[in-house]
């Protein structure tokens, strides 16, 4: 029996080489690469872009799951995604009611009388079927304008974000090699 002492360090070593690159590759790489993922100029307009379309779907509770989806299968910056999340929750409250609104009047619809305060009280305490059978056609309403109207907000926000951005890379770059 040999005393913890008087034991060979240089398998302690390779076993914590091991933990770290374990580390490393299954946490500290991915989390560093969703970081640097979509830093262009054009990959960060297309980033704030479409974190603003996904972020006012008018659906309660999808946006966070909606801008992860889409980040991750167009490779663009997660945290800017996330971020605009949280930071359009509001408008995407205002805008349920506009799209519902919209929508009504693409479908032909007679308007319905409801709040999003109503939406999420009916939510939380009737069962599910009689949430669609009360909201289903709103939401069908809803969603038919944000599909119309998300590639015109992608449009505007993305031709009014990337030249912003390229002439930030631009003097970012035009500072690191003065200095």
């Amino acid at each position: 029996m040999s005393h913890p002492a008087f034991m060979d360090t240089r398998h302690c070593a390779r076993e914590g080489e091991r933990r770290e690159s374990l580390f490393r590759r299954w946490v500290a790489r991915p989390v560093l690469d969703q970081l640097r993922q979509g830093t262009s100029p054009g990959r960060l307009a297309a980033s704030i872009a479409a974190g603003t379309v996904c972020s006012v779907l008018p659906f309660i509770g999808l946006t966070t799951l909606f801008n992860l989806v889409v980040a991750a299968v167009a490779r663009l910056n997660q945290p800017i995604m996330q971020v605009l999340n949280q930071l359009l929750t509001p408008v995407q409250l205002v805008l349920i009611l506009v799209y519902v609104r919209i929508g009504e009047r693409l479908w032909g619809a007679h308007p319905l009388s409801f709040s999003v305060s109503d939406v999420v009280s009916t939510f939380r305490e009737a069962s599910l079927s009689e949430f669609f059978a009360r909201f289903g056609m709103a939401g069908l309403h809803a969603l038919t304008a944000w599909t119309i109207t998300a590639p015109v907000v992608f449009g505007v926000v993305w031709f009014a974000t990337a030249p912003l951005l390229r002439r930030f890379a631009v003097r970012g770059l035009e500072g690191k090699a003065s200095s």
